[in-house]
């Protein structure tokens, strides 16, 4: 192997308490042995760990995602941006509470194994998402679970998972179906149902294994559509999630193509928020389309 490499690392401080800190504390050592470089920057905002990845990528060092899938998707979207004579390379120390597309990647968690790997690994292309004219790793989705992720970012009595789970019950419980405009490749089908996901990457919501097909290198987004259903039924769906045996419902309609527009029709005044690697960028409409091998990672 030639020269080592020199990494920046950016971390989120709020990030799942100190985490981050600690999950980077012990891969950042074993690197240090190794003889590379390692620089660490806190990040004060998601805009400023964007600034802090490109400003690093552009010094010719590795960027180093380090948190939950908030943060390796705003950085890896900063770099997903960027034009491919850039050289960019991400590497994703997991250390958020869904880690969805390290998952996806098959990052490893042990700190031994991840440093072999970001020391050693050759970067891989990979395909990132345009959604509104933003780059994104893993999914995009508008419908009950963004509600959910909207419920609980206002709780303030709760944290954590907590808050996630008593958001995703209040999102359902008064859920009702909205109207889509869904059109995949210019053909529109027009459903009613509990929600759409545009994904790149198969897991989101914390290891919900909503699309088991999806790869991040097809340069297709695979789109999955929960429709109208009894609660009850909505309910045995989500609990399918975990191995992805949904899809062969009925009740879920599976999708792919490149580019992917969600719309809400009527009634009127009803706004829907979409959202994209755990982040609410906005509300519908969005269109999604995939970025073919536009972010290179260290990544099995």
């Amino acid at each position: 192997m030639g020269e080592a490499r020199a990494f920046t690392a950016v971390v989120n401080p709020a990030a799942g308490d100190s985490a981050s800190a600690s999950s980077l504390l012990e891969v950042a050592r074993l690197l240090r042995e190794s003889g590379a470089e390692v620089e660490v920057e806190y990040s004060r905002g998601l805009a400023h760990a964007a600034d802090v990845a490109r400003a690093a990528a552009a010094a010719g060092r590795v960027v180093l995602g380090v948190g939950g899938d908030g943060m390796v998707g705003c950085v890896g979207g900063a770099l997903a941006e960027l034009d491919a004579a850039s050289g960019a390379v991400l590497g994703i120390v997991p250390a958020g509470r869904g880690n969805d597309f390290a998952r996806q990647l098959g990052i490893p968690s042990d700190p031994g194994e991840l440093a072999k790997l970001l020391l050693e690994g050759e970067p891989r292309a990979v395909d990132a998402i345009d959604a509104n004219g933003k780059a994104v790793l893993g999914s995009v989705y508008a419908g009950v679970d963004a509600v959910a992720n909207d419920n609980a970012n206002r709780t303030r009595l709760l944290r954590g998972s907590a808050a996630y789970y008593v958001g995703a019950l209040r999102a359902i419980v008064t859920w009702r179906a909205a109207d889509y405009v869904i059109t995949v490749d210019g053909e529109t089908r027009e459903r009613q149902g509990y929600t759409v996901v545009a994904a790149n990457s198969g897991y989101y919501g914390f290891g919900k294994h909503i699309a088991p097909d999806a790869r991040v290198d097809d340069g297709l987004l695979d789109v999955i559509l929960i429709r109208t259903a009894p609660k009850r039924l909505f309910f045995a769906v989500m609990r399918e999630l975990t191995d992805g045996s949904h899809v062969r419902r009925p009740e879920v309609e599976v999708m792919r193509g490149e580019e992917v527009r969600i719309e809400l029709a009527g009634p009127p005044g009803r706004t829907l928020p979409y959202g994209a690697d755990g982040e609410l960028p906005g509300v519908l409409p969005v269109t999604a389309r995939v970025m073919p091998g536009a972010l290179r990672v260290l990544a099995p």
